[in-house]
């Protein structure tokens, strides 16, 4: 009986002839004073156990990187006797402080609706609003996903993902400035038909160094000193400007 089980166990679990073999430009990213922005490179290969299965349908690679999440409120202006003020809003437990997503073709044709909603994918699917007292929750959703755009925080580049022959692929992320600190999340799929076969995830550590480390520590750690230093750098810079005019006027 015991064998008849373990029988049925195994046919039970896919099998999986394809899988990821991932590789990183780097593994960590530093942010410094004169940080900018920084670019991730993510490679890999597919390794296979048998050939290439075409009927079941055309492989896709879809590469996702995210950020520590963050709960933010959405909130909706209206115009009150000339005034604008908030009418409504909704609560978003759960949002990406940063979130791209790149692909090795169109959306539709590699990844199907149920397995977005099953691994939560897409920049829609990785947002959660919850508390919602409006009818209309998507559109603050939508709001919130059209601001993170405009600043390069939301990422969506189909076809970024370059598949060469079926087994090598590779795509960089161009990560914006105003990034915050935390563990940010690489996740690769695997897909043939739109079904995800295989997928595989890294850790991408993003720190602060240095200076910028050091300030950030003082503020946060030990706000008095750092408002008093705030205070003396402010009266310094003052003192010197005063000082380099009086001397150009004479």
């Amino acid at each position: 009986m015991i064998r008849v089980i373990l029988a049925l166990l195994l046919l039970a679990v896919p099998v999986h002839s394809e899988t990821i073999v991932l590789g990183l430009s780097q593994d960590s990213v530093s942010i410094t004073a004169s940080f900018d922005g920084s670019d991730i490179l993510i490679f890999g290969a597919v390794s296979r156990d048998a050939p290439e299965p075409l009927e079941k349908g055309k492989l896709g690679v879809i590469i996702a990187v995210s950020g520590p999440d963050q709960s933010v409120l959405v909130y909706r202006k209206a115009r009150r006797m000339g005034i604008w003020v908030n009418t409504s809003e909704v609560a978003v437990d759960s949002a990406p402080s940063f979130y791209a997503v790149a692909t090795s073709g169109p959306l539709q044709d590699v990844l199907s609706d149920t397995e977005d909603l099953r691994n939560r994918i897409t920049i829609p699917r990785a947002i959660r609003s919850v508390g919602a007292d409006v009818s209309d929750s998507d559109v603050f959703t939508q709001a919130l996903i059209r601001i993170r755009a405009k600043d390069s925080l939301f990422q969506m580049n189909s076809g970024a993902v370059d598949l060469e022959q079926d087994t090598l692929f590779r795509t960089s992320f161009r990560l914006p400035a105003n990034l915050i600190e935390g563990d940010y999340l690489a996740r690769i799929f695997l897909t043939r038909g739109g079904t995800v076969i295989d997928s595989h995830s890294t850790v991408i550590p993003v720190q602060k160094v240095g200076l910028e480390r050091w300030l950030y520590n003082l503020a946060h750690l030990q706000p008095f000193l750092y408002g008093l230093l705030s205070l003396i750098i402010a009266v310094a810079a003052g003192w010197a400007a005063s000082v380099g005019a009086a001397a150009l006027k004479r």
